[in-house]
């Protein structure tokens, strides 16, 4: 199963998975209008099994891809470094 991958242009690591190349009629409009002025095409990538995703579940985004017409990969959480405490250098 062939997809084609978007980028936001307006939110880091926001990325769009479809099925047609420049086809966004399946995405919501609240979506589409998440991703910036137009979504940037990024690459085209044939789902395998033996093929291996970065960040998602290639089962996940082939069953989004076959049932909505799109997949969404959202950035990853940014953690929130105020309550950060390093582990202690010294064993009691």
């Amino acid at each position: 199963m062939k997809t084609y991958i978007y980028k936001s242009s307006r939110k880091d690591e926001l990325y769009l998975y479809l099925v047609k190349k420049d086809d966004f009629s399946t995405v919501p409009q609240a979506l589409y209008d998440s991703m910036g002025k137009e979504p940037i095409f990024v690459m085209e990538v044939e789902l395998s099994v033996e093929r291996k995703l970065a960040r998602e579940d290639i089962d996940k985004v082939k069953k989004n891809l076959e049932t909505h017409g799109y997949h969404v990969q959202m950035p990853i959480p940014v953690q929130n470094l105020t309550n950060f405490k390093e582990p202690s250098k010294y064993v009691n």
